[in-house]
């Protein structure tokens, strides 16, 4: 009770605060609610365990919901995101309780009074690919395999420059691990990424970031090298392209040359009717052969993904989402208790913003 009566002073506080005029405190919301429905019928109502957001089926549910305070200076920057949902329950599992409800946590400073260059430190998103935990952002409802099996946040500190004219990025980041706010019990190596972003023309943005660390305790700990690409392509007024390509490998055990590897390619098309209604199709392929990253029901994961994505917007702060989504791998899935080859799911969700 006295967390909860903390975390509702602060928040008024934060409000009075950003109602002052020429104020650097900002205040924003997000909430999405979901319904999916698995056509292969989870007995636990739980999607298959390489999904983490919008993981529940048969059944109503939040996605995702955050109050977010931003406080921006010319020199001083800080953000803090309480957050809950089934996307935070699925993915801060092993996060100390304190910690459980952060989905941002951090503070900058910038080092150069002429140049960008800043300093950050905290929790913060994930440096890795094009689809975030907000739906809202993303141009289809759910994530692709790569972006569920990749973090979506990170702890750690990052040194970050962007040019005059914001057409390239570099951040250098060092971290806690791979999707970890707490560092494991017994790992007593860091992890790092660089991330490179670059926009060669203005409706044109190229990306490569990646990360290097280490899996394990220390005793049989291995190396993981993981390497995310994607370029985004707005072609037209309407239409718009966005390809990335996954590509990581992780030693078989300690001390070992054998490497086993993480190939995924992603592919989506999106097309803008008018203001208020878009279309979008991805294709995406994974490939996680020896369970570097995904524990299947198979150990030979192989799978093709096919989704189609309906968006209706009212109005700026409103989005009705549906998608269609068929999974195809041999032998890679369950119903009634055998395995089958095929996921398919239907998802609808709402989110609203402020």
């Amino acid at each position: 009770m006295k967390k909860l009566l903390f975390t509702i002073g602060s928040f008024l506080l934060i409000q009075y605060a950003s109602a002052q005029e020429n104020n650097p405190i900002k205040i924003s919301g997000y909430i999405e609610t979901y319904y999916n429905y698995d056509f292969n019928q989870p007995s636990t109502n739980t999607r298959p365990n390489f999904i983490y957001s919008h993981n529940r089926s048969n059944e109503l549910n939040v996605n995702l919901a955050f109050i977010k305070g931003m406080y921006q200076t010319d020199r001083l920057r800080a953000n803090l995101a309480i957050a809950l949902g089934t996307y935070m329950t699925a993915n801060y599992a092993a996060e100390p309780d304190v910690m459980k409800n952060a989905f941002e946590a951090n503070a900058g400073v910038k080092l150069s009074k002429s140049s960008n260059i800043w300093l950050d430190a905290g929790v913060f998103s994930s440096h890795i690919g094009f689809e975030s935990a907000i739906s809202k952002d993303c141009w289809v409802l759910t994530r692709n395999i790569s972006s569920e099996n990749t973090p979506y946040y990170e702890a750690g500190a990052k040194l970050s420059y962007t040019n005059d004219d914001q057409t390239f990025s570099a951040t250098l980041l060092y971290l806690n691990g791979w999707q970890r706010i707490k560092r494991l019990d017994g790992n007593t190596k860091p992890a790092g990424g660089l991330q490179l972003n670059w926009k060669p023309a203005e409706k044109i943005t190229l990306n490569y970031s990646n990360y290097l660390g280490y899996e394990g305790e220390n005793a049989v700990r291995v190396q993981r090298f993981y390497h995310n690409f994607y370029a985004i392509a707005q072609l037209s007024s309407s239409f718009g392209l966005t390809a990335g390509f996954d590509y990581g490998t992780q030693q078989v055990a300690k001390g070992s040359s054998d490497k086993k590897e993480i190939l995924s390619p992603v592919l989506i098309t999106r097309y803008t009717l008018n203001d208020q209604w878009a279309i979008a199709g991805r294709y995406e392929y994974y490939k996680d052969k020896e369970a570097m990253i995904v524990s299947a029901v198979n150990p030979n994961f192989e799978v093709n993904g096919y989704s189609l994505n309906i968006d209706y917007s009212p109005f700026k702060q409103a989005l009705f989402r549906l998608e269609g989504k068929i999974y195809q791998g041999d032998n890679q899935f369950m119903r009634n208790n055998a395995t089958v080859n095929y996921n398919s799911s239907i998802t609808a969700s709402l989110a609203l913003s402020f």
